[in-house]
């Protein structure tokens, strides 16, 4: 028998529904604002009648202007690389680390286990700061100099993005969860067919674990991918050449268009009315350019995403 829904009750799910449609509207949004700019010609972006669907002539229409403007510089498509190598080693660097880190704290035989354990979770209470971090970063970028014999100008600072931003206490506490939910009997039965340390790592606690190192390797490819204010910090104007995508919009914004709240100087002003497109409408192409591979790789994640939180979120 069907059960009457009570008043309540259907108040509460009304309410709800509204709050989770108006949360997801004001999400998704920005990327519905961001494809109509990139789609919408210079007379529309600069009279504001860009809202919701891409305007031509201030009329709802489409054109690619915008795209081939960002096609045309080669500099956009360099950082791009750069931001692509950046994640895809930079994730890896992360990865190996983080499941290093997190099959040894999950051993209750370790030494001084739960002061490793304590210390980590104590970086995610007290953070050291910007200053501090900072100070960090410019340390770690001398050291990596004077391994190849040169100064920290000379290197390629986007080696030392990587390396630096190595770690992440919450993603090595999901993965140490992870992994004290193996069984130990299966490691024991290894054990017992002479399987070594990094054995029973490689063929028992990660394959048992896809799903949370799925999860933690999509949580360190997106922030590696929209990582700017250090990558900025770290590597400056001196390398331009070595800055991700992110650095090299925020550049152009602050360039060719007034989204920052900043007027343009004189000549800058009299170059970007000279042209014949909107520079706001190639920046939110570029964002739109620079959104794509997220877009495509997460789908293929997504089914990890739920089971490795879980799994990495609950202990037993």
């Amino acid at each position: 028998m069907k059960r009457k829904t009570e008043v309540s009750e259907l108040i509460f799910r009304i309410v709800a529904y509204v709050f989770l449609i108006i949360f997801a509207a004001m999400c998704i949004y920005p990327l519905i604002y961001a494809l109509a700019a990139a789609f919408s010609d210079k007379t529309s972006m600069d009279a504001g009648s860009v809202i919701i669907l891409p305007m031509v002539g201030n009329k709802v229409g489409a054109t690619i202007e915008a795209f081939k403007v960002a096609f045309m510089e080669s500099q956009f498509w360099v950082n791009y690389a750069n931001t692509l190598f950046m994640a895809f080693v930079g994730t890896i660097w992360c990865l190996f680390y983080t499941v290093l880190g997190a099959y040894a704290l999950s051993k209750k035989r370790l030494m001084g286990r739960h002061g490793f354990n304590f210390f980590l979770v104590f970086t995610m209470w007290f953070s050291a700061g910007v200053v501090a971090t900072a100070l960090n970063y410019t340390h770690t970028s001398d050291i990596f100099a004077s391994f190849v014999g040169k100064t920290a100008q000379e290197i390629d600072l986007k080696w030392v993005v990587i390396i630096a931003m190595g770690m992440n206490a919450t993603n090595l506490i999901l993965l140490r969860n992870a992994f004290e939910g193996v069984p130990s009997e299966i490691e024991e039965a290894a054990r017992i067919d002479g399987a070594t340390e990094l054995q029973v790592l490689w063929n028992v606690y990660i394959p048992m674990s896809k799903a949370t190192i799925a999860t933690v390797a999509l949580f360190f490819g997106i922030s590696r991918w929209n990582g700017y204010f250090w990558a900025q910090k770290v590597i400056g104007d001196q390398q331009s050449y070595s800055w991700p995508v992110q650095v090299y919009i925020r550049d152009y914004i602050n360039r060719f268009t007034t989204l920052t709240g900043e007027p343009l100087s004189d000549a800058d002003a009299d170059r970007v009315n000279a042209l014949e497109y909107s520079t706001t409408a190639v920046v939110y192409a570029m964002v739109v350019l620079a959104v794509v591979p997220i877009l495509v790789i997460y789908p293929f994640i997504q089914k990890y995403f739920a089971k490795g939180v879980n799994m990495g979120g609950v202990k037993e």
